[in-house]
């Protein structure tokens, strides 16, 4: 697979925001599979400012991997507020980095259900702020196939640490 430009210069600008910080990242990724770290693993000299990643596609492993509790994933199932925040503080939890960054959604072409269509996606933003956890999160609405619904996300996840103010000591 070739590396897409945009995500390319994206991934690099996240890396070079974080690495100015002396922040470190940890991805937890769902419906992305992985898409999130391959970008910013496709800078060189990521492993200054990026720790690793979980791909929890299952809810098996978003309880094993990253802590997430079975009665929450009952409860809102896997493409919910409450179990990307779950996914994105478990993540900062098990590494003991400062930014954590989780995905969750339906990328298609089937799966979606009334209220989740297709096409949604939870991200979750987890920082360190002394001796607390700081998260957001946000859902989107993606159109297009399989393949532009996980590259949007690849896109918005690595935006939401853009957003981030380096200054601000973890």
């Amino acid at each position: 697979m070739a590396t897409d430009s945009a995500l390319f210069a994206l991934a690099r600008a996240v890396g070079a925001q974080l690495f100015a910080a002396r922040w470190r990242l940890v991805t937890a990724e769902s419906c992305t599979a992985g898409w999130i770290a391959k970008a910013i693993t496709d800078v060189p000299g990521s492993s200054a400012w990026f720790d690793g990643g979980y791909v929890t596609y299952s809810n098996e492993a978003k309880g094993r991997d990253l802590g997430v509790p079975t009665a929450l994933l009952a409860a809102h199932g896997a493409v919910s507020e409450p179990v990307v925040r779950a996914m994105a503080e478990g993540a900062l939890r098990r590494t003991g980095v400062e930014v954590a960054l989780a995905t969750s959604g339906i990328a298609g072409p089937d799966g979606g259900v009334p209220g989740k269509p297709v096409g949604t996606v939870w991200f979750a933003r987890s920082v360190r702020r002394g001796a607390g956890v700081e998260t957001i999160a946000v859902v989107r609405q993606f159109a297009g196939d399989r393949e532009a619904v996980r590259r949007a996300s690849v896109q918005n996840a690595l935006a939401l640490i853009r957003e981030l103010d380096g200054r601000e000591a973890p």
